[in-house]
């Protein structure tokens, strides 16, 4: 299904397929469409900043084709590595972006959704609600910043673990994926996305040609935890959710990640990294850990640095692969659904005991 038949109204200009852009370049050479589309997906620039075309019709294309997502706040961390963005899209929708810099490459964490349904305890977005879905130029209009912003930096990772849950808007992540593959020369094997454990959307994942990654947020490996933190477990128990992982690397030989936000006394115990390595070792599976943000309306702490180290020592020991995330941007609220939390101002709840 292509980007057009799944957008409805048209949110971004790269929502529109080729065919479409070509409309607004109806009285002009058929190579200005090509031009246009170079500009766009190969250089992420902007129709006033299209040099190359002449000035109507630049001026014509930026009234014509505005960009969908609307910059609220920009956030830079300390140390200048970690930039986010709070945008709005037309419908006052908020949307965050996560861009993370290394010496020579760069990292971006896209929202897939404005808001989230999956109402994980811990989860900033989650205590904001869900708004709506993004259409796949919207998702397009975040890679395009982020790259720009890291050059002469090379985009090299981009992981859709931003606001909301990529397989509950499954058609218009795939439509993403496949043009940044595509259009924007970024391979799908640098591209992660990442799920709660979406059942449905990880067997389709592992019937698609791409070779993309695959990320679930793990983060208890019992089902009393689970339901507690991650309630989408009470309609695909773990022992389905294994089952789908093991299917999708049957099918597609990539390595699979569990992502686990380490949370003090909860999550953290010898017992839970046994449980832990008792499903990602059969599977092979990497374990991300990671040290839970603070979030204003969530009370329980994340684990303290000793307690990660023992975590992960534990895990080794077990024979799983497993790495600490660093902690990036935690004093500009980096973590997913943190800015617009702070910004509506949501309350806390009460603590997870």
């Amino acid at each position: 299904m292509t980007r057009a038949a799944l957008r409805g109204a048209a949110r971004s200009p790269y929502d529109l397929d080729r065919e479409e852009l070509g409309h607004y370049l109806a009285d002009q050479p058929a190579y200005r469409a090509r031009q246009v589309w170079q500009a766009m997906y190969g250089h992420d620039l902007r129709p006033d900043e299209m040099t190359a075309l002449p000035r109507p019709v630049r001026d014509r294309l930026a009234a014509a084709l505005p960009p969908a997502l609307h910059l609220e706040t920009e956030s830079v961390s300390s140390d200048g590595q970690t930039i986010k963005w709070l945008w709005s899209g037309a419908d006052g929708a908020a949307v965050e972006t996560v861009l993370m810099l290394y010496p020579d490459r760069a990292t971006v964490c896209v929202s897939s959704q404005a808001g989230c349904a999956m109402n994980c305890s811990f989860c900033a977005t989650g205590q904001a609600g869900f708004r709506r879905h993004l259409s796949a130029g919207e998702i397009l209009e975040q890679v395009a910043v982020a790259r720009r912003r890291a050059r002469p930096r090379r985009l090299s990772n981009i992981v859709f673990m931003g606001m909301g849950e990529p397989m509950a808007n499954y058609d218009r992540v795939w439509a993403a994926v496949e043009c940044i593959q595509a259009d924007m020369g970024i391979s799908a094997r640098h591209i992660t996305v990442s799920t709660v454990g979406v059942i449905p959307g990880i067997r389709r994942l592992s019937r698609e040609t791409l070779p993309v990654n695959l990320a679930v947020s793990l983060h208890a490996a019992n089902d009393e935890l689970r339901n507690r933190l991650v309630p989408l477990n009470k309609r695909y128990p773990l022992d389905h959710l294994v089952e789908a992982c093991r299917q999708y690397q049957a099918a597609k030989g990539r390595r699979l990640s569990f992502e686990w936000a380490l949370i003090d006394g909860i999550n953290d115990r010898p017992a839970d990294a046994r449980e832990l390595a008792a499903i990602a070792g059969p599977l092979g599976a990497h374990v991300n850990l990671i040290p839970l943000n603070p979030t204003p309306g969530y009370r329980v702490r994340g684990t303290d640095r000793d307690g990660v180290r023992r975590f992960r020592d534990e895990l080794l020991r077990l024979g799983v692969n497993a790495t600490v995330r660093r902690n990036r941007g935690t004093d500009i609220d980096a973590a997913c659904g943190q800015l617009a939390a702070r910004s509506a101002g949501l309350g806390a709840r009460e603590e997870l005991t």
